[in-house]
């Protein structure tokens, strides 16, 4: 199983997500081709309502701790409740920036 695939199963089923992407940016890095260290995460949860944005964050790496210990260099968190996403649109979600040591 993929990172990517071991990050996504362990988010839907501790979170219960309504929306999740899960974004394999190691390209953007200077690693290795087919590398999956750096990543990004949309979530959207109704755990997240009423909780603030470092208990979110709290909540994901949690999920992860294992993963974050031994596979992930970087993890990019955007974490929302159902109503915050319903007031965005999908290109509001922050890009990540380009990797100053990128090849």
């Amino acid at each position: 199983m993929t990172i990517a695939a071991q990050i996504e199963q362990k988010l839907m089923s501790e979170l219960a997500p309504s929306h999740l992407q899960v974004i394999n940016e190691s390209y953007m890095h200077n690693v290795p081709e087919g590398s999956e260290s750096h990543f990004k995460v949309v979530v959207v949860s109704d755990q997240f309502a009423g909780q603030r944005l470092l208990q979110r964050h709290r909540a994901i790496n949690a999920v992860l701790a294992d993963e974050l210990a031994n596979h992930i260099h970087a993890l990019a968190i955007h974490a929302y409740d159902p109503e915050q996403w319903q007031k965005m649109s999908a290109d509001q979600v922050p890009s990540s920036p380009d990797c100053a040591s990128k090849k």
